[in-house]
């Protein structure tokens, strides 16, 4: 039943933030924002939407799910909660996509004062933990794997457009 709860949870968390996300887009496009990574967002989704299916297969059909490991259940109510400071801290400027708006300060508040992509490390996390917390060990390692992979593109595709558009280069030095 607690699988069923948590899988729920984050499936509606993660619709709550693709609207939340497609608002901001809105907004940050209205001032002159652009998108760029565009061509590898459709395999990030692709590769979220298998992680779920993944999961959901591992822990119902191969019977993965003996008995939750609660301890890891604390470790992912705390990575929730880190995500929520996560888009809290980027405020309008949190968006599932690379949306750059030309000559805007970096956020460098929250646990963005801390390191360069926490939302990237909690969704490493999560894509570990999750699946621990039932046992689904073929979906924490392939899809850990292929986010490593997801991201060893994404992030420098990100961090040009910033340094390029913004003030990153600068924020970052700090």
């Amino acid at each position: 039943m607690i699988f069923y709860l948590i899988l729920v949870f984050v499936i509606i968390q993660r619709l709550v933030e693709l609207f939340i996300a497609k608002r901001n887009e809105k907004r940050m496009r209205a001032k002159g924002a652009y998108e760029v990574g565009a061509s590898h967002y459709p395999f990030m989704i692709l590769l979220h939407a298998g992680f779920f299916l993944s999961l959901l297969v591992e822990v119902l059909y191969f019977k993965s799910m003996v008995d939750p490991f609660y301890s890891l259940l604390v470790v992912f109510v705390v990575l929730q909660l880190f995500r929520v400071w996560c888009l809290v801290s980027l405020g309008m400027y949190w968006n599932t996509k690379i949306i750059i708006l030309p000559g805007a300060d970096v956020v460098v508040r929250g646990p963005y004062s801390f390191i360069r992509h926490p939302n990237y490390l909690v969704v490493c996390l999560e894509l570990l933990v999750l699946p621990l917390l039932f046992q689904a060990y073929v979906t924490a390692i392939v899809f850990t794997i292929l986010n490593f992979i997801m991201l060893a593109v994404r992030i420098p595709v990100e961090e040009k457009a910033l340094k390029e558009a913004t003030n990153y280069a600068v924020s970052m030095k700090r």
